[in-house]
């Protein structure tokens, strides 16, 4: 078979309609990809937490970057053969851009894949000049996230249009690997927000003002692009599954501290903190929607947005009690963990909240939740629903 994989018949609207039901070789690619960013951006975390930057040539520092090579590799030769081979069964499905043809998704891919690697060096010398340990969210670091961003909204677009190309199992399969690729992006999407969402700041409006930005994005573009009646729900599941993988893993390698100072005895890989319940959430926005598909889009979000805050911090607020709790203190749970330059007499070692918000300061922030949670299901639909309909 030829690169792709796939059996390409013409259709009226010049795409194509894929009836093989294998997965292309390049998706398969960009899948791998996106996966080992995820898996290396917290275990790059966690060597931070566990040893401290001792160098750049990591493991994890590699999985990171293996993403950026294998974007800008395979969809660079993607694009390179579907615009020189004049026997391409993505000719017809695809965009042209700057003299090149290839699928939007493969462009967008690649250009993330180049940003990826284009951060590396700046990384490296942000390091050198201001300390070998800093925070998650620095130039570099969003230089690399945007790369990152970038690669997955690539593979969402390729997956997108390859089922909108496809039918009967083969669109099946393709939408299932579409809600993996959507929970792996959510899961990066919360590495951005993770040092304001730890277990000690859940009684502050902060965290749940921040979640409703971001979160809801890809439970609606997922719930969207599909129409999967539970889409939503296994985005979040996804997204959960992988932080429990990650708490009960990491812990099983050692590792001991190498900068200083250090204040907790840390022997092995600490690993993130236990994942927020967005199932919860998400469950009940696929519930709505359900019942709200016909409605106008502005009513959608105002009735999305309060519902998902609500359940939200419904189902939140107390379960950071429990996680404060003894009864957390376990392999499973992981609030036992800290890194080794937390003081001992920080709030979160302490399992203590951090100045918790009570009264108008309170409501002012579930507010203001409300107000991010309309903007982004209401962008999140938006993408959702064109990628619902992208074939090229």
């Amino acid at each position: 078979m030829a690169a792709t994989d796939i059996v390409a018949v013409p259709i009226r609207d010049g795409g194509v309609t894929e009836t093989a039901a294998n997965i292309p070789w390049y998706i398969w690619c960009a899948v791998l990809a996106v996966t080992s960013a995820m898996v290396g951006a917290h275990w790059d975390i966690s060597w931070h937490s566990s040893i401290g930057r001792d160098t750049f040539w990591t493991p994890a520092h590699m999985a990171i970057y293996l993403c950026g090579v294998l974007a800008g590799v395979a969809f660079g030769y993607l694009i390179l053969h579907t615009t020189f081979s004049k026997r391409s069964p993505l000719a017809a499905s695809s965009v042209h851009i700057w003299g090149f043809r290839g699928p939007l998704g493969a462009f967008i891919a690649s250009w993330g894949g180049i940003t990826m690697l284009t951060s590396a060096p700046f990384d490296n010398w942000w390091h050198d000049a201001y300390g070998l340990d800093v925070k998650i969210v620095s130039p570099p670091h969003i230089v690399l996230f945007l790369g990152t961003y970038g690669v997955l909204a690539g593979t969402l677009v390729l997956i997108a249009g390859h089922a909108n190309r496809s039918n009967g199992k083969a669109r099946e399969s393709a939408q299932r690997l579409f809600l993996y690729v959507t929970g792996v992006t959510l899961v990066m999407m919360m590495v951005l927000i993770m040092e304001y969402t730890g277990n000690s700041m859940l009684h502050r409006s902060l965290p749940y003002a921040l979640v409703s930005l971001l979160a809801p994005i890809a439970l609606a573009i997922g719930s969207g692009a599909t129409g999967i009646k539970y889409a939503a729900t296994a985005v979040a599941a996804i997204y959960m599954l992988c932080l429990i993988g990650f708490i009960l893993i990491l812990p099983l390698f050692p590792a001991q501290p190498k900068l200083g100072p250090v204040y907790q005895n840390v022997t092995h890989f600490i690993p993130p903190q236990f994942p927020l319940l967005l199932v919860a959430p998400a469950l009940a926005l696929d519930l709505v929607w359900q019942r709200t598909r016909h409605w106008n889009w502005l009513a959608v979000s105002v009735i999305s947005a309060a519902v998902f805050t609500g359940v939200l911090l419904a189902v939140e607020w107390p379960f950071a009690d429990f996680l404060m709790s003894p009864a957390s203190r376990n392999r499973f749970f992981g609030t036992n963990y800290f890194w080794y330059r937390l003081p001992p007499t920080s709030f979160s070692a302490r399992h203590l909240f951090y100045l918790p918000d009570t009264g108008w300061a309170l409501w002012r922030g579930i507010g203001v939740a409300m107000l991010f949670a309309i903007a982004s299901i209401s962008f999140g639909l938006w993408r959702g629903s064109w990628m619902e309909k992208v074939k090229r």
